[in-house]
């Protein structure tokens, strides 16, 4: 006879290891670039009592992005490390609809930071952009909240899949009945890759075609200026945010595709194929919330000032 596995008990690889060691480093270091927004953002909301468009987005993306990081650290952790526990009734679930929950509200928060950013940067002769660029403050509270309730919405979904699917392999334990099992399996891994495709794939249209517009806008505004041999101090600023926004948009395509790839190896269960795309992605909201820093002159300054602080620290030891 086999022995029992006690859920405690963990089975993990010398890969297995180093990979949780890894991602465990790019999420705390995550966790901390996006906790340092949210910390300087709030003492500015207490001292002004107030917050503009800008700047709540910024703090919601913060706090998403932690509690994605966290959560998807967790079940990294779980799943390398201690896989039985994700075999408990209901553990999975969990995890998995608030993983797709913080995950989506991540992703449409981004999507409308740079739909903000466009519209209030860019410029173009047309009466409705005009009109949005009027309106986009009372606007961006209600694409927020739709953000909000479209992730909500995905995470019921996931739930709902995941134990569908957690009751089928019961059901082929049990019962026996392969075939009929297989089909429904199948069927839902279908409808789940497909929402959740769906999903991704309308926040990179949106923040796709917002850069674009972005970095059109700029470019025409540089050329404009190199013509009328304005300053060149004006010129580098543009020539630096349309660097900033094309390094965004480069590292947003990479996260897309390893997105959707990671989603379609771990239905084929390759996990080092998965694990080497997750560290990829769990780097992803680090590093761009360090672009967003240094391009954002008040976290760009209270950064720096930290920074000062600790070196005068070290130079006083």
């Amino acid at each position: 006879m086999e022995a029992c596995h006690s859920p405690h008990q963990s089975n993990v690889t010398s890969s297995g290891a180093t990979t949780v060691a890894i991602i465990s480093l790019e999420a705390f270091a995550g966790m901390w670039i996006n906790a340092f927004i949210i910390c300087v953002l709030c003492i500015g909301w207490v001292r002004k009592k107030t917050l503009n468009s800008n700047e709540k987005i910024l703090l919601l993306l913060g706090c998403s992005r932690i509690c994605f990081l966290c959560f998807s650290w967790v079940y990294s952790f779980l799943y390398i490390i201690y896989p039985n526990y994700l075999h408990v009734h209901t553990i999975l679930q969990i995890i998995a609809s608030f993983q797709a929950f913080v995950n989506y509200s991540n992703l449409w928060v981004s999507a409308c930071l740079c739909v903000f950013y466009c519209i209030k940067i860019a410029n173009f002769r047309n009466s409705i952009f005009n009109y949005l660029k009027v309106k986009i403050d009372r606007i961006m509270p209600w694409l927020l909240l739709g953000s909000g309730v479209s992730a909500f919405a995905m995470g019921i979904i996931t739930y709902d899949l995941t134990e569908t699917m957690q009751s089928n392999n019961i059901t082929v334990t049990c019962l026996g009945n392969f075939w009929e099992a297989s089909k429904k399996m199948d069927k839902h891994f279908f409808t789940s890759f497909f929402l959740h495709c769906f999903a991704y794939a309308a926040s990179f249209m949106v923040v796709t075609f917002s850069a674009v517009l972005l970095l059109f806008s700029l470019w025409r505004h540089k050329c404009k200026m190199q013509t009328n041999s304005m300053k060149d101090l004006s010129m580098d600023a543009h020539i630096r945010a349309m660097k900033s926004i094309l390094s965004f948009l480069v590292m947003y395509n990479i996260n897309f595709v390893c997105s959707v790839l990671t989603m379609y190896y771990s239905l084929m269960n390759e996990n080092i194929v998965t694990h080497l795309l997750s560290m990829y992605i769990y780097a992803f909201p680090g590093v761009h919330s360090l672009i967003l820093i240094f391009s954002n002159p008040k976290l760009k300054k209270a950064l720096l000032k930290i920074l000062s602080c600790v070196k005068c620290e070290l130079f006083m030891k």
